[in-house]
């Protein structure tokens, strides 16, 4: 059985700083359960929401010691009873892991295990969970955006940014991106966005107006909602919506803001969603993989015994430029 095997990965036995991240080398190799299925992990996506729970300060809390890590692709090593829809030696990717994606194997619920297509390789493979996830739920599933109408994505070089930009311009809305330095615009220009704006300009907001003939927008998909919030809803249209899908802090706004032009403040969160809900999604990705639209960008690539340091970058860094991923 697979459990005679050790195997490597990072376990946290406290909540703190990214040095609670600690490699251990010699763990069991974890059994799948009914409906779950045992993966040799290839490469696993660093998440800032991983920072979050490791630090203590997430809502939702695991038990300690838990080793992280939700978005892995690799091949299945092998499943549990009752197991439909894959089998031994399947390229697949996670949106979630029951005993954690920074391991060299990992065990999921067969329901959030997804086929890979041979177009996609591992490292891409990646970087598909979470952000793909959280940038179609935002876009499609809360802020119903429709073929026709502008958005703008701020935070548009980083994971859930660059996805958010290939579907949105997949899905026929024109694309405006915001990043913090002149590489990840070209990032954002490069990934389906119309138009790029560098959000260190101090009248980089005068400058989206302007590009919309003082239109406003129907949505914007917010990253860092306790520095942008308030300007956001300036920047709204009649009805226009403001998805909520990252914080790191309070912010003060105006409530008649939101009055004048009708417009909504809508949350996202990943693990609200359905499986009807996932399995719409998962749907609508694997089109895009199948017809070339959706292509996961990598940024900074790790190894697993540079966990630590890929927590500290990635909350740290300038400005983002793709996915950051661990390799295993």
């Amino acid at each position: 059985m697979a459990t005679s095997k050790l195997m490597r990965a990072i376990r946290v036995s406290e909540f703190g700083a990214p040095s609670v991240l600690k490699l251990c080398t010699d763990l069991p190799v974890p059994n799948p359960g009914q409906k779950q299925v045992l993966i040799r992990v290839h490469a696993c996506g660093v998440n800032p929401v991983e920072t979050y729970i490791r630090s203590g300060s997430y809502a939702r809390k695991p038990s300690l010691p838990y080793t992280p890590g939700s978005d892995i692709s690799g091949v299945v090593e092998a499943v549990g009873d009752g197991v439909c829809l894959l089998r031994t030696g399947d390229r697949v990717f996670t949106t979630g892991t029951l005993t954690g994606g920074y391991a060299e194997f990992t065990v999921a619920s067969e329901d959030t295990v997804h086929k890979l297509p041979d177009s996609v390789d591992y490292k891409q493979g990646a970087a598909i969970g979470v952000p793909y996830f959280t940038a179609y739920r935002a876009l499609v599933q809360k802020a119903h955006s429709k073929a026709g109408e502008t958005v703008l994505i701020h935070g548009a070089s980083g994971g859930v940014g660059i996805a958010a930009c290939q579907i949105a311009r997949a899905f026929g809305l024109k694309v405006l991106g915001t990043a913090g330095t002149s590489e990840g615009m070209q990032l954002v220009l490069s990934n389906g966005a119309h138009l790029a704006f560098n959000h260190r300009e101090k009248d980089y907001l005068d400058k989206i107006k302007n590009a919309t003939s003082g239109q406003g927008m129907n949505v914007i998909i917010e990253m860092l909602s306790n520095v942008n919030l308030s300007n956001d809803l300036q920047l709204l249209d009649f009805g226009g919506r403001v998805i909520i899908v990252g914080s790191r802090g309070p912010i003060e706004i105006y409530p008649r803001d939101t009055m004048m032009k009708e417009t909504s403040i809508i949350g996202v969160a990943l693990y609200n969603t359905t499986n009807k809900e996932t399995s719409e999604c998962a749907a609508a990705l694997f089109a895009g993989m199948e017809t070339g639209w959706l292509k996961p960008v990598i940024g900074p690539e790790y190894t697993l015994d540079k966990a630590s340091q890929a927590h500290e970058d990635i909350i740290n860094s300038p400005g983002a430029s793709g996915k950051m991923i661990l390799i295993i």
